[in-house]
Formats: C-alpha cells, structure tokens, sequence
C-alpha cells in the first residue's frame, strides 16, 4: 500500500467512525440523578402511559406529537419542538439545567403540577428506548 492509499483508508475510517458516534445516543446522566434522589428502577411502560395521558385536556402529544421521534409544535405559540428521542437527536437529554427547566414548565402546564422524580425518570426512561 502506498502512502495515498493509507491517507485515503484513513480518511474513510474517521468518516465512518464520527457517523458511528454522532448516531449513538449518549447514555441520559440525569437517569443517575433520578435514582440518586430515590427514584427505583425507571420504567418504560409508566413512561410511555405518562406521555399519552390526558390532564386538563392535554397530554405531551398536544405540542410534541404522536410519535416523539418526530417533531411537534407548541399548541400556544406554534414555535417548533425538536424531536425528544436521542435516537434521532443525539444532543437531546445532555443538560441536567434543561431536562429539569422543561420539566418544570411542562408538568405544570400539562398536569397542573410538578412531575415527581420516578415520573421523569420513567419518562426519560421511555424516550431513550425510541
């Protein structure tokens, strides 16, 4: 093999490699957080019913979809919401200040009250496995 072939081979394998890792989700730190605070073992299954369940006729489909690996649109401002699965993006779930900040703003608006530790870690829990 000559030297432009290596650079070439090279070049591919670090091409490949950074699709690799920029579509591998990172782990969610925050589940730690959760478990720490005395959340037990986060469940997908709780999760998933949080997300469909209906409060004061909303649910977390009404600004962020169906399907959470699709993004939605907020039903009071129409601004644009990423989609919440780190499947299809990577960056989402990275800050422990924004998981708790929208936490924070959208049980109150859904439930009409702060969602507790095993909630958000059920709920985290279930839009990883996406």
């Amino acid at each position: 093999m000559n030297a432009k072939s290596i650079q070439v081979s090279a070049s591919i394998a670090l091409v490949v490699g950074a699709g690799a890792l920029y579509a591998a989700p990172k782990p969610i730190e925050q589940l730690d957080a959760y478990r720490q605070q005395g959340a037990e073992q986060a469940d997908p299954a709780r999760g998933r019913q949080l997300w469909y369940a209906m409060a004061n006729q909303r649910s977390c489909t009404s600004c962020h979809g169906e399907k959470p690996s699709i993004g939605g649109r907020h039903v009071k401002t129409g601004k644009a919401i990423e989609p919440m699965v780190p499947s299809v993006n990577p960056g989402r779930f990275q800050s422990a200040k924004k998981i708790e900040k929208w936490f924070l703003r959208n049980c109150k608006w859904t439930y009409g009250r702060e969602c507790s530790t095993q909630e958000k870690a059920d709920i985290l829990t279930w839009l990883a496995g996406q």
